[in-house]
């Protein structure tokens, strides 16, 4: 080989450490290409490792010391750190659909989205943790949002539109502590470290895969010789990850049992299949023995039928029950002949969109050594070796609140990852809101939000952080849990429609009255205290008796409501003016009256009788029953006369009695015009077609009309 040359970059070291086989290669990266100085395979002597788990540490840890040795002779330099690769069939991924609901709608951030996919990783992990009946403990080591929805909708991204309800469906991966202390084990048996920590899925898909196909909707599967390790990729990511137990060993396996040979003798006649002819091999009786080619096809044809069935059930399962566009198969086994065009009839595309990748696609891959190994079985220790350069995967430890932490590090740990890892509550993280208030003003439901609390006081080695803070090995962090605010609080006065009092003019003095509203039917102040449920109707005017109640005036003589004649029940809205007779107060008043006793006019005149009446019982006069109010005054009393005067009022006759003279305002004394049915609205007022003051003088013939605005 051409040896280690100078300026050549740092080496690294990849280990592929397989069911059936150790592939050690070394190489550096230099302008963009990958340059293998070194390759070194060597099969495990007895069946330490099953379906890609080790079983027996200590022997698997034996071969890859033979591996690293003869890497060592071959550069003439000591290696110490690894590269190693964690086989898909330990993952567990779980995919699952998470919802946050706001409680009024609110414009999405960066933050919100994290919070979902932090709950998201949560969920998945409960959802995990159902079905286990072991006590394993389990790493989250990477997660991917496949689609958001938004109030429902799916959309693709969340962040600055407005929503009440927010979701994700949500890919997520686990790793079982005790397959990478197996692994770790293994290499420390052999005096190697281990510099970095990726996923067989991912190394595969550093070399058969390349970063500009991503963005297609694929699949590739890594058939190996205890499980076929399924990725998928779609819009630039890695989406999902699947394995079945069934690979190259299954058919071996196949052949054992028809040549009657052992293991490794088996594994000699696979190899051979795509040569076509006869094969010559030893039975277990020692016997040469020779067998066609198309003969061992046939017998292993229901084996590849089944497992291309299995491979393309688990794609299309991953895939949202649909077919993937091209599939690229890696590893011995999907070498065998058959098997490409089988699993394309299973996913129902062209045979030419299932290949087997190899060679091909190494244009960035130099051999140094011209006898290197070229074919699919050498993609994914190449991309072990890769992974180095793309991301430092690896397992750190940091100490969270007093307790050791051991993390998958993918190049970006923060601290909300270390909080996952210890199933830190997501609601302690995060600023708690006091409870929400809900009433109803005018028939409309209303919300005031709780107060929020304090977010988590973080700190890491001492200085302050927050969650998106990035962590590394031996970080000390400690987290005081999040606060809760203070529940909402509003007073009536609070509301917009209380906000500002109601303006009057009372005798031409300008007042402000704070504005009133009956909660639950009950009339309360605008410092009344909302409560939970309250149904609030906002009252837009006073009574005069509310107004002369909070004014402190008596209500003994005339009242005018905008010029208009009135009782205390008579509503004053925004900007109306009221005018009371405070000189009449000293005897009976309004107040002794019913509040509805009649009109205006009626009510006047059961007034003016009180009043009389009051007035002959001080003069001595007899109060047994107090005289009628007659139309016409005595002559004998010195007035003048009362006369009789006709007018027409809305199209009708009337006959106006009981004074001298009359003017438009006395018209009221004698119609049946209720003052308080108008809802506020104004008066219109005419004379002779004309409009009309209240003290126009009437004349005989005259015309009049008194209607609503």
């Amino acid at each position: 080989m051409a040896g280690v040359r100078e300026n050549q970059g740092q080496l690294v070291f990849g280990l592929d450490i397989g069911t059936r086989s150790i592939v050690g290669t070394v190489g550096y990266q230099s302008s963009g290409k990958f340059h293998v100085l070194a390759q070194k395979i060597k099969e495990h002597e007895t069946r330490a490792m099953l379906d890609g788990q080790i079983h027996d540490i200590g022997k698997v840890g034996e071969t890859i010391l033979t591996v690293k040795k003869a890497l060592e002779e071959e550069l003439s330099r000591e290696l110490g750190e690894v590269c190693i690769a964690a086989a898909g069939r330990v993952l567990r991924t779980v995919t699952t659909h998470v919802e946050t609901t706001f409680e009024a709608e609110t414009e999405v951030t960066d933050e919100d989205i994290y919070h979902l996919s932090m709950a998201g990783i949560e969920k998945a992990y409960e959802e995990f943790q159902v079905d286990r009946e072991d006590d394993l403990k389990f790493y989250c080591v990477g997660y991917t949002p496949m689609r958001y929805f938004m109030n429902g909708y799916q959309i693709g991204n969340l962040e600055g539109h407005k929503a009440k309800v927010i979701g994700a469906d949500l890919i997520a991966t686990f790793l079982p502590d005790d397959v990478v202390d197996g692994l770790y084990k293994s290499v420390e048996h052999a005096g190697l470290h281990v510099s970095n920590l990726t996923l067989e899925p991912i190394a595969a898909i550093q070399v058969a895969i390349p970063e500009k196909f991503r963005l297609l909707n694929l699949a590739l599967v890594d058939v190996g010789a205890g499980t076929s390790d399924i990725s998928i990729t779609k819009e630039g990511a890695i989406v999902a990850y699947g394995m079945i137990p069934m690979a190259g060993d299954a058919l071996t396996d196949v052949i054992v049992q028809q040549c009657l040979v052992d293991f490794e003798m088996a594994e000699h006649i696979k190899r051979n299949l795509s040569g076509g002819g006869d094969i010559a091999f030893t039975d277990i009786m020692g016997l040469p023995q020779t067998i066609s080619a198309d003969s061992v096809r046939d017998v292993l044809a229901p084996t590849i039928d089944e497992m291309t069935t299995k491979v393309a059930d688990e794609i299309k399962r991953l895939n949202g029950d649909k077919s993937v566009s091209a599939v690229f198969v890696v590893g011995g086994g999907g070498m065998v002949p058959g098997y490409t065009q089988l699993l394309s009839q299973k996913l129902g595309i062209l045979k030419e969109r299932v290949a087997i990748r190899g060679e091909d696609v190494m244009q960035n891959i130099i051999f140094e050594d011209a006898d290197a190994i070229r074919d699919s079985l050498m993609v994914t220790p190449i991309g072990i070796c890769l992974s180095y350069y793309a991301q430092s995967n690896n397992f750190i430890f940091v100490e969270f609140n007093g307790k050791r932490l051991k993390l998958y590090d993918n190049g970006r740990l923060t601290v909300s990852d270390a909080a996952i890892q210890v199933e830190f509550a997501n609601e302690d993280l995060f600023p708690k809101r006091g409870k929400a208030l809900t009433f109803a003003v005018g028939g409309k439901s209303r919300m005031q939000r709780g107060v929020a609390g304090e977010a988590a006081v973080i700190t890491i080695n001492g200085d302050p952080a927050d969650l998106y803070t990035q962590i590394q090995s031996g970080d000390v962090i400690k987290v005081e849990p999040s606060t809760m605010g203070e529940d909402a609080h509003l007073t009536l006065g609070d509301l917009p429609e209380l906000s500002e009092g109601l303006h009057i003019k009372v005798n031409g003095k300008a007042f402000e009255l704070p504005r009133t509203a009956d909660v639950n039917g009950t009339l309360q102040n605008s410092f009344y205290e909302i409560q939970d449920g309250d149904d609030i109707k906002i009252h837009n005017f006073y009574t005069v008796k509310q107004i002369a109640e909070a004014l402190d005036l008596p209500l003994g003589g005339e009242i005018l409501v905008n010029d208009t004649a009135a009782v205390p029940s008579t509503k004053v809205y925004e900007d109306f003016s009221l005018k009371l007779d405070l000189t009449g107060a000293s005897g009976p008043s309004y107040k002794d009256l019913p509040e509805d006793d009649g009109t205006a006019a009626e009510q006047k005149e059961k007034l003016e009788r009180l009043q009389a009446q009051e007035e002959g019982e001080e003069e001595g006069e007899s109060a047994e029953e107090p005289a009628e109010k007659s139309p016409q005054k005595s002559a004998a009393s010195g007035e003048e006369p009362s006369v009789s005067l006709v007018v027409t009022v809305n199209g009708a006759p009337l006959t106006l009695t009981g004074k001298p003279e009359y003017v438009f305002v006395d018209v009221f004394d004698f119609i049946n015009f209720d003052l308080n049915a108008g809802g506020g609205k104004a008066i219109i007022t005419t004379l002779n077609g004309e409009s009309a003051s209240y003290m126009a003088k009437l004349n005989a013939g005259d015309v009049i009309e008194i209607r609503w605005a």
